[in-house]
């Protein structure tokens, strides 16, 4: 067999590993609820509101508008599928069952860039709130920033990317429950937030709703502005829904709770992004907020709410660690499946015996987040993220039109509804979303590939589990 056609087998996917490489059921559907609302609302609303704000004008409600659309083709498509293949993985898993080995050694790699970059981007958008309290515990600023605005390193970036490996290091359940708690406390800002900015809106910052135009379209600068160009931005403010599925090997009733996690928190979700957007340019012109890194506290500021602007900042710090904690999660599951799987070394599979956790994986994701956090610009890290999100994403809706098309009688407990609409939207969302993205992207994008490629060619398309299945069996 060749290792183009190699393909693991759906009945059998999480089966003959030892228990040293299974990881413990100890989620439920409110765990995942929250893991998937903690992932999704985070930077993306508190921070990147306002650089879309800056591309779009009035006209970022219809990014986020956009940009929501094709997340939820691909929830939907992401809910069948984790449902069928209950296992850690995630589209990574789904494209090895669907489209083969290299397929998904690509799908691997674009889902490590994806949730390393979102760590670090987090962990920066973090770092833009703390920034007053290390300022007033005496860090110099040297140290406050990265390189790219005139620092050595961003040292509260790192610090944060390291606390949280640590804290899922010690365990699933115990960072699921920390997870919820902190959820709660970012919702309840938010709603502050709204209820405070109702009584200042003014429909007239909405004129003009489109200063930029629709299309993705070269600015004076150089730098793509409009609609499009904000859209493919924003959706790093909507994925997280996708770390739900890579707890699937975690979680106790997988066929039910799967579902409830990826579509309720993408519901939920968007209907709190439309809603702190629209009020944010009611309260606040777009070209004005649009310059603030973190332009909730800004607009509370500019209200005089100065005391609830610094309760608001205060919750930003203490909870957007919920979304580096869900895209870490993720990201050391799909490490720690690749490994298991024999393209990355099978060492690195290996479980805690008292935690139930790849605590090496986790450790050396927090190590990556670290380093990016403390050395990039959000704006750069948030693109890259979304350039690998959106090839996954992609996958997974080629993973549902060739397996409906492949076994179309298989039992699905989550049917994509009009899957042959429904998934091919998502793909053909997500590859203009990917136009959109700045060419320096695209070109980082590829070059991160080439490295991918490498790798797999030089180590995993030999020591793959199904490459050491089939030189056994030519050997007997």
């Amino acid at each position: 067999m060749s290792f183009w056609t190699r393909r693991k087998a759906i009945d059998t996917i999480t089966a003959g590993h030892a228990d040293s490489h299974q990881l413990k059921k100890t989620l439920s559907w409110p765990h995942l609820m929250a893991l998937g609302v903690g992932a999704i609302v985070g930077t993306g609303i508190y921070t990147l509101t306002g650089i879309g704000a800056g591309l779009a004008g009035p006209g970022v409600i219809l990014s986020f508008l956009i940009a929501g659309a094709v997340c939820a083709c691909a929830a939907l498509c992401y809910a069948e599928l984790s449902t069928m293949m209950p296992a850690a993985g995630s589209a990574y898993t789904y494209s090895y069952a669907a489209m083969g080995e290299p397929v998904a050694w690509f799908v691997g790699w674009s889902l490590i860039l994806e949730y390393t970059l979102v760590c670090a981007a987090v962990a920066v958008g973090w770092s833009a709130h703390a920034h007053g309290l290390f300022k007033a515990m005496g860090f110099p600023d040297a140290l406050l920033a990265g390189p790219h605005a005139g620092g050595l390193i961003n040292l509260p970036a790192v610090i944060i990317s390291m606390a949280v490996a640590g804290l899922l290091a010690l365990g699933t359940r115990e960072s699921a429950v920390v997870n919820m708690f902190l959820v709660a406390v970012k919702i309840a800002a938010l709603i502050v937030f709204v209820v405070l900015c109702l009584p200042a809106f003014d429909a007239s910052h909405f004129t003009p709703f489109m200063p930029n135009g629709f299309t993705a379209a070269p600015g004076p600068d150089g730098v793509k502005i409009g609609v499009m160009a904000a859209a493919s931005l924003i959706f790093f403010a909507f994925y997280g829904f996708d770390a739900v599925s890579t707890a699937a090997e975690e979680t106790k009733n997988p066929k039910r709770d799967l579902t409830i996690g990826i579509v309720g928190s993408m519901a939920v979700c968007t209907a709190i992004y439309m809603i702190v957007a629209a009020v944010s340019i009611g309260a606040s012109r777009a070209e004005v907020f649009s310059k603030s890194e973190a332009p909730l506290v800004f607009i509370l500021e500019s209200l005089q709410h100065p005391k609830i602007a610094q309760l608001v900042a205060l919750a930003a710090v203490i909870a957007l660690p919920t979304v580096i904690l869900a895209f870490m999660y993720g990201q050391s599951r799909i490490f720690f499946v690749m490994a298991r799987d024999g393209l990355l070394p099978r060492a690195l599979s290996r479980v805690n015996a008292k935690t139930g956790t790849p605590v090496m994986m986790t450790l050396l994701t927090g190590a990556l987040s670290a380093v990016l956090s403390g050395l990039l610009s959000l704006k750069d890290i948030a693109e890259l993220a979304n350039a690998g999100t959106l090839w996954a994403f992609i996958a997974v809706g080629a993973s549902v039109i060739l397996l409906r098309l492949r076994e179309p009688n298989r039992p699905r407990v989550f049917s994509t509804p009009i899957w042959q609409v429904v998934a091919p939207a998502g793909i053909l969302g997500c590859l203009y979303l990917f136009i959109s993205l700045p060419v320096k992207t695209q070109v980082y994008f590829f070059y991160a590939h080439l490295i991918g490629a490498a790798i797999y060619l030089a180590y995993g398309v030999r020591k793959s589990v199904l490459a050491q299945a089939e030189k056994a069996a030519k050997g007997a």
